[in-house]
């Protein structure tokens, strides 16, 4: 087990072949447009900070959806073509982070996204790199959503919240099957959910995720 990685925001990032037992690779460097791509390119990921300093995550083993691979049950099917919900792509990007960093998560006495992590996604958003996706009623009320970054072929989930029954997952679906038509091949779900896993995620060992990477990013 290694101990974590302290950054300053000059340092490189650690390759990330190794962790504490939590997936814990660095502690602080930042969150610049640029070394968030660097850090999501080698396989890390910011989940929460103390104080400024963000906590680099790399877990093992690494949950990832194929999108092949998507399963939409029998009752999902049914709400798509009952076109239960509109969906759209980059509509609202701060409302759906927002919404996101206010869903209260089991173990997690507040929310790791803070106001300082919105700021740094939503630079993101404006280079190009973060996306959303809203879902909206038939009263056009946002009721669910998700974002995440794309880099070359691999799309990297953040986070995602619901307000409606099912709102969240009809997201991810329609997601999916749009990343899917537009060549992205893996999809980075971090760490494994039964509600992921009802979507078709898996989880594969960290070194086989890291030489995705190199291939697809």
């Amino acid at each position: 087990m290694n101990r974590p990685v302290i950054l300053q925001t000059t340092d490189p990032f650690p390759f990330p072949y190794h962790s504490d037992a939590d997936g814990l690779v660095a502690i602080g460097g930042g969150l610049s447009v640029r070394r968030l791509l660097a850090a999501y390119s080698i396989g890390l990921f910011p989940w929460f900070e103390e104080d400024g300093w963000p906590f680099w995550f790399s877990p093992d083993p690494r949950c990832v959806l194929i999108p092949a691979q998507l399963k939409v049950s029998g009752s999902m099917r049914v709400l798509f073509n009952k076109q239960a919900f509109r969906v759209t792509f980059d509509q609202d990007f701060e409302a759906v982070i927002r919404n996101c960093a206010e869903v209260h998560r089991t173990g997690q006495e507040e929310t790791w996204i803070s106001e300082h992590f919105i700021k740094a996604y939503r630079r993101l958003h404006k280079a190009g790199y973060a996306h959303s996706v809203e879902v909206w009623d038939d009263h056009e009320q946002l009721v669910g959503g998700l974002y995440g970054v794309q880099i070359g072929k691999v799309f990297f989930g953040e986070s995602m919240f619901s307000k409606q029954s099912n709102a969240s997952k009809y997201g991810f679906i329609s997601v999916v099957r749009k990343l899917q038509k537009e060549g992205v091949e893996l999809i980075d779900c971090q760490q494994e959910t039964r509600h992921l896993k009802s979507l078709g995620a898996g989880t594969i060992s960290r070194s086989t995720f890291l030489s995705a990477l190199q291939r697809l990013v």
